[in-house]
């Protein structure tokens, strides 16, 4: 990797403070995102941070994917922040699924079949059945602010954040028993979340209130 770095392509203002969940609806060519002070949703126009909708979240909406046209956010619920994942759909609304496990969890993921979640300070991720039933886990060897499936492969914001915010971009095989974990590129911000729509990666600079897209070296 030695020193390579993201190539940013845009940078939109988050319509709210903190933003913390971001997921890709392909579908409809918006982005979705959570404050996380705010603890609100919206729905974005990628070309120029336009909102289309907004929502009250249920809690924290620690993180979000788009899953068969539907979403799937982790909230955290007070008093505790425990970590559930709850469905959404605009017509619907938030409704419970399940509990994560130990009650900790943040960043999903979709594979096309199957959820995945990361537990930030176990430097793991997990893969649920369609009960919510933990049926894999990947080691990443590092704290985890983002991941998301691209090309075939599973991309991992991986690094620390203390005592200095840290970050790379990782790939790894998920075909694999036990995947190499390789770093791809420096992330040169405080990254919080990562999805892909089919081009471009895209992450917020929560503690700027910003929405980055960006490409990673070949």
């Amino acid at each position: 990797m030695r020193d390579a770095k993201i190539i940013e392509k845009r940078r939109l203002a988050a319509p709210a403070t903190t933003p913390q969940a971001l997921a890709w609806d392909g579908r409809n060519r918006t982005l979705w995102m959570g404050s996380r002070d705010l603890r609100r949703i919206y729905a974005i126009n990628p070309q120029d941070g336009a909102v289309l909708k907004q929502q009250e979240a249920p809690g924290i909406p620690w993180a979000a994917v788009m899953l068969n046209g539907e979403l799937r956010f982790t909230i955290g619920e007070d008093p505790d922040d425990d970590r559930y994942i709850y469905r959404y759909t605009p017509e619907s609304g938030f409704s419970k699924m399940f509990a994560c496990p130990e009650f900790t969890g943040s960043y999903l993921s979709f594979d096309g079949k199957s959820l995945y979640m990361s537990q930030w300070y176990k430097k793991r991720i997990l893969k649920f059945d369609d009960q919510g039933k933990v049926i894999r886990e990947i080691d990443v060897g590092a704290e985890i602010c983002g991941h998301a499936f691209a090309n075939d492969s599973l991309y991992v914001l991986r690094g620390q954040e203390q005592p200095n915010e840290d970050w790379r971009i990782a790939r790894l095989n998920p075909q694999e028993d036990a995947p190499t974990v390789e770093d791809i590129a420096v992330v040169p911000f405080a990254s919080r979340s990562l999805t892909f729509d089919g081009e471009l990666f895209w992450s917020n600079y929560r503690a700027k209130d910003k929405i980055i897209s960006f490409a990673v070296p070949n």
